[in-house]
């Protein structure tokens, strides 16, 4: 068991380095059984951190030391020390050159950090800390420098050696050896480090700049891959003009390459003009990826691209800042997917992961601000909290300055800090310079934790005609901050009249109406705002677009949430009023069946969504997001004490009872969504995608009435389908429906013809393993025996252990606790080999404190045993115990 903590990193205790490094000259030798890395610095005392010649101290893991010369004078064991972290020697001038020589071993490294063999292909993972794995370095976010990489390897092997910046030279060396030298004109820290080695094809394009310069671009795959790149490279491209049109952001170097790989345990890097991504997030093809896979690579492409200014060109001084980068680029590709698709619906998509993912990790113990304060494992705090919260925080910047400002600060931000190692307040002083606005108390939404709650009330004066909103700031306390200071929450808001028409909004003190939606900032723990000239009690239609990420509540009757389903101008709060329709209605069936009830389903949510089924004129993807139910993960993160088996219950009666009662409009919506697909060939565009998704969820529904014909038209969407989002989605039906036979056949006959296609056995895994038929764990025990399973590739954890302990509530959760225990037992393997994928399966074991006593126990007991499991990594450690603590 272990006895010690591994050490806390504070930000108050951050110091700029001792020593910076100019030039980094690296040489690769790569074979089977080991690598050899020969490393020159030409480093300098930094002038920032004072006078003197202190120790230098480089990180160092896993390394095997061959040789260390220092100005070209060999040194030996006593001119330095050695510990399993660090290599620490004496300069004896203020600038000087130091070369090394390491022994590593990538072949047998299945941490899959620094560099790595996927497969037949070497290839590297540096963020955030993986570049110590490589050679001797200061390895940190705030030391850049510009690089020169060669690699040479057996030619036959590996016919591609790829590394950062451009090509510069390359030949033929001896014994069926070659070698290639990239270059890196800007400087970077370690962590965007990159190479790569194999026998890959690739798929070349390229791209005129705005300033007329022509950019290659490359996307390399194992050769079997080569046939599934298309997508990303039109995504490549839609991204970098984008990037100019929106932000005035140029590539900046000769070629841009992605490259896929098998085994990551991410999505993608952005390594400066080399991005190694997931394969997940390359491949796709009409048969073998669904729309959202085509939509995730598109976004994850682009995320990736953005990062080359908000990230590399400028980057972050400390890991605490991760979120100046990861945050400010979540918010750049969200946009960009808005623009590329329906900007609703994937506004709609995003908030419901954040409130049922994102708030959950803030109500629980590893909650932490967007800026944290301290970590042990930098790796645990690649978080919802610090993606999609902090893109939420700048999205609130561009909310409360507006498009212009905004672009005018993320100029400032880029021109002024191009080439530097900054912190969030520098942004925040870039869009204040910028802007004239003062968003001091705004910075609270980077140093407090937790999700603020907003009450709301209304006060109607009609002999004044005046109606007036208060907001009721709070937030509930998390580890380490006990009291929160009021934040800057903007609230966007409009009016409705009886008719269901946008009021024209005049706050008291203004001389005329300021249009019909508008933003107002709430400041103060108790805020009220008057608006005049209201003819009429109107109806407020609250946080528009979600321009806050808040719990709010308002008392809206269910009558006044139809009203708004019908008439809200905003399409963000069309569908938020559903939401909450069917949240009201939905916790009724709970409390019905926790008190031994029979469940009466309130006919108020049937006739909300028959009438939506039948306007013709909504957008198909409105009305498909709209019909879906919110999910038992977020009826549990809402619920004060949730129960599993109740939610479950309610949910599944909620909809079969909309199945049997909006059966024909389903029907015909869904026979009229068939025909277009089988006379239209696949594309993965806007219109077709709102068409599939709309015909699949009225699928799913009509399967729950069990009718014969429905399961004739199932198994012909799955037969017959051209695309993988049809098919798998007819897959996921059956295997949800109690047609055992049809079940088993299909199962068995996808497995078979996608036997080959490792990512298409994610999805086949995934299927079975969310399933919430009874029988659950036993299922997915007998597919980790299954020959595409593997537990040391990231993608098969996800997609089979992850599936089920983060979707199957029902199963996950059984009250015997056989699921914690399948879990920790994973995480207990997976700690020994993967500790960053290991960590990351935690997260449902160390929501215990949500449930009821007798689950609380289970769960706990069993982090208990994975904390005494032996010597476990700070990774997992770290999570553990504060899960317990």
């Amino acid at each position: 068991m272990r006895t010690e903590q591994p050490n806390t990193i504070y930000l108050k205790d951050y110091q700029v380095p001792d020593y910076l490094i100019d030039e980094t000259t690296l040489t690769f030798e790569l074979y089977e059984d080991h690598s050899l890395v020969h490393a020159q610095l030409v480093m300098r005392r930094n002038p920032q951190a004072g006078a003197g010649l202190p120790p230098l101290v480089l990180h160092g893991q896993e390394l095997e030391l061959l040789s260390l010369s220092l100005n070209d004078r060999e040194l030996g064991a006593g001119d330095y020390q050695l510990t399993p972290a660090s290599l620490t020697l004496q300069p004896d001038s203020a600038s000087f050159t130091l070369d090394s020589t390491v022994r590593i071993h990538p072949e047998s490294n299945t941490a899959l950090e620094g560099l790595y063999k996927s497969g037949t292909m070497f290839c590297t993972q540096c963020e955030a800390e993986g570049f110590r794995k490589i050679t001797y370095y200061l390895d940190r976010p705030d030391v850049m420098s510009s690089f020169t990489t060669t690699v040479s390897a057996d030619k036959q092997r590996y016919p591609v050696l790829l590394s950062n910046g451009n090509p510069v030279a390359a030949g033929d060396g001896e014994d069926g050896r070659h070698w290639a030298t990239w270059q890196d004109p800007f400087k970077k820290p370690a962590y965007l480090f990159a190479l790569v080695a194999g026998d890959l094809w690739c798929i070349e394009d390229s791209f005129t700049t705005m300033s007329g310069r022509d950019v290659a671009l490359r996307i390399y795959v194992e050769p079997e891959n080569i046939d599934k790149c298309q997508h990303a490279m039109d995504s490549l491209k839609k991204s970098m003009r984008w990037d100019e049109e929106v932000y005035g952001r140029e590539y900046d170097l000769d070629i841009f390459m992605i490259v896929a790989v098998n085994d990551f345990n991410m999505g993608a890097m952005e390594n400066k003009g080399l991005n190694i991504f997931n394969s997940s997030a390359v491949l796709a093809r009409a048969e073998t990826a669904t729309d959202a896979a085509h939509q995730r690579i598109e976004a994850i492409v682009a995320h990736e691209y953005f990062h080359n200014w908000s990230g590399n060109r400028v980057t972050c001084r400390d890991w605490f800042q991760l979120s100046l980068k990861e945050g400010f680029t979540v918010f750049r590709d969200a946009e960009f997917s808005a623009d590329m698709n329906s900007r609703t619906v994937k506004r709609i998509e995003d908030v419901a992961y954040l409130r049922t993912h994102q708030f959950a990790e803030d109500a629980g113990p590893m909650a932490h601000p967007v800026r944290p304060d301290a970590y042990m494992e930098i790796s645990n705090f690649y978080t919802l909290t610090v993606y999609e919260k902090g893109a939420e925080v700048l999205r609130m910047i561009h909310t409360l300055l507006g498009a212009d400002a905004f672009r005018k600060g993320s100029d400032l931000y880029f021109q002024r800090h191009d080439g530097q190692a900054v912190t969030c307040d520098d942004f925040i002083k870039a869009m204040e310079d910028a802007s004239g606005i003062d968003l001091t108390q705004f910075k609270r939404w980077y140093s407090q934790a937790g999700t603020p709650r907003l009450q709301v009330s209304e006060a109607y004066d009609a002999a004044a005609q005046t109606y007036t909103l208060t907001f009721a700031q709070s937030c509930p306390a998390t580890p380490g901050q006990a009291e929160k200071q009021p934040f800057v929450i903007p609230v966007a808001l409009g009016l409705l009249d009886a008719q269901g028409n946008d009021l024209p909004l005049q706050l008291a003190g203004e001389a005329a109406a300021q249009g019909t939606s508008r933003v107002l900032s709430v400041t103060e723990a108790q805020h009220s705002f008057t608006f005049v000239n209201v003819a009429e009690k109107p109806l407020p239609s609250l946080l528009r677009g979600f321009s806050a990420p808040v719990k709010m509540s308002f008392p809206y009757s269910r009558d006044q949430l139809m009203f708004l389903m019908q008439h809200d101008s905003d399409g963000f709060n069309r569908w938020e009023a559903g939401q909450q329709l069917a949240v009201q209605v939905l916790q009724e069936l709970v409390g019905q069946r926790q008190r031994g009830e029979a469940m009466v389903l309130d006919q108020r949510l049937i006739a909300a969504l028959r009438t939506l089924l039948e306007n013709q004129q909504l957008d198909q993807a409105m009305v498909a997001e709209m019909l879906s139910l919110p999910s038992e993960a977020y009826l549990a993160e809402i619920s004060d004490e949730a129960d599993v088996d109740a939610i479950h219950a309610a949910r599944e009666f909620v909809r079969q009872q909309i199945a049997e009662a909006l059966y024909e409009p389903l029907w015909a919506r869904y026979q009229a969504s068939r025909e277009q697909s089988r006379q239209t060939p696949y594309v993965a565009e806007a219109g077709q995608i709102a068409r599939r998704s709309l015909q699949n969820i009225a699928l799913s529904y009509l399967m729950e009435t069990g009718r014969e014909e429905v399961l004739a038209a199932c198994l012909e969407q799955y037969e017959h389908s051209d695309n993988m989002t049809e098919r798998l989605h007819a897959l996921a039906v059956l295997v949800n429906s109690p047609f055992e036979a049809e079940k088993a056949g299909a199962l068995a006959k996808f497995a078979e013809h996608f036997k080959d296609n490792p990512l298409v056995m994610d999805q086949w895994f995934s299927v079975q393993a969310g399933s919430p038929l009874p029988g659950g764990l036993s299922r997915v025990q007998q597919l980790m025996a299954h020959p595409a399973f593997n537990l040391k590739n990231p993608n098969k954890v996800r997609s089979l252990i992850g599936a089920f302990a983060n979707q199957n509530h029902v199963n996950f959760h059984a009250l015997d606790g056989s699921g914690y225990r399948f879990l920790a037992d994973q995480v207990i393997a997976l700690n020994g080999f993967n500790p960053q994928i290991a960590a990351r399966q935690l997260a449902p074991l160390t929501r215990w404190r949500k449930f009821a006593p007798a689950r609380q126990a289970l769960m706990r007991g069993e982090l208990e045993r994975i904390l005494a499991s032996g010597e476990l990594s700070p990774d997992v450690y770290e999570v553990v115990s504060k899960s317990l603590a």
